[in-house]
């Protein structure tokens, strides 16, 4: 197959080049790109932030957040993850997409990896996963993409990916948590993921040659990932309703607040328990109505003293802590 190459490890714009290759490449024949991304989590399209992804965690330790253009659940990328794309005018859908799949399955086994399909959309090997994968369909083009894991940091994984708090319901697709296996334990002939990614280029590539894009499609790339891949309304506001239950003991009593969120902004908040208060907190439950569900956002709209007449004592930072640990 003809490549492109991706060196960015920016996940917004990568989800951006992904996005141009499946609706404005202009190539009737397969094309291949590997690329990677630095610490992020790529939630699925149909998926909500808040339900998905432990965002206190992310916070902390400087892991970004992404939404793609595939449906699917929710994958942690770092820099010793390897993802693919293949993408192509496609003819057959029943035939282009298991082909595509087997492409990159028939490419590990070259590699000595005994890898097989399992019956949704993952590669295994030895029963665990190793890699996921999803595809979107652009009028007469199919591209499907996923993730490669080489030596990913499975500790890191396992928290970015672990909601906390308690959570009611959220529509949409929930991922689907499995056992998982890195690549380089199965592939010793590689000191590293460079020479493993080398290795599969050229089994990928054969004698085909590189796709060079225009600075012009760079700079397309660009402005597609500014304008909608790193923005708050595509990564969090295109979320699908969910509703939380949080609670937490403070010196004034037990709080819990149960909310909605709709496209990313509280729809739907009530407070409850055995907590002290000079006035009731219908008034915060109204006041943050429709408010963005961001910190700065919820601060934006509250005040100590506002929080403390309702909640003895307990300032606006430590209500807002409440409601994002979700």
């Amino acid at each position: 197959m003809r490549f492109l190459t991706n060196a960015s490890t920016d996940p917004h714009f990568n989800m951006a080049f992904d996005e141009f290759c499946l609706e404005r490449l202009q190539a009737d024949d397969p094309v291949f790109y590997l690329w990677q991304n630095r610490p992020s989590v790529i939630i699925g399209l149909n998926q909500s932030a808040y339900a998905e992804v432990n965002l206190p965690y992310l916070e902390d330790s400087g892991i970004a957040l992404a939404r793609r253009v595939t449906g699917g659940g929710a994958v942690y990328h770092d820099l010793q993850n390897l993802n693919y794309t293949i993408t192509g005018r496609i003819r057959d859908l029943e035939k282009d997409f298991p082909a595509y799949v087997e492409t990159m399955v028939r490419a590990l086994q070259a590699l000595r990896v005994p890898v097989e399909l399992s019956g949704r959309n993952d590669i295994l090997v030895e029963g665990r996963k190793c890699s996921g994968y999803a595809k979107r369909l652009s009028k007469d083009r199919l591209m499907i993409h996923g993730t490669l894991m080489y030596d990913v940091d499975i500790d890191t994984l396992t928290k970015a990916l672990s909601v906390p708090g308690s959570k009611l319901s959220a529509a949409g697709i929930t991922s689907v948590r499995s056992r998982v296996a890195n690549l380089k334990d199965y592939l010793p002939q590689f000191s590293d993921i460079a020479g493993f990614r080398d290795a599969l280029q050229d089994l990928l590539a054969g004698a085909d040659g590189e796709i060079v894009l225009s600075k012009d499609q760079l700079d397309s790339i660009g402005a597609d990932a500014d304008t909608k891949f790193r923005s708050w309304e595509w990564i969090y506001g295109h979320s699908p309703d969910a509703q939380f239950s949080v609670s937490r003991k403070y010196p004034c009593g037990t709080v819990e607040a149960r909310f909605s969120l709709r496209a990313g902004r509280i729809d739907g908040l009530r407070f409850s328990g055995d907590f002290l208060g000079n006035v009731p907190a219908s008034s915060i439950e109204t006041a943050l109505q429709g408010c963005r569900f961001t910190r700065d956002d919820l601060l934006a709209v509250l005040h100590d003293e506002q929080v403390s007449g309702c909640f003895d004592n307990l300032a606006a930072g430590d209500l807002v802590s409440l409601l994002l640990e979700i």
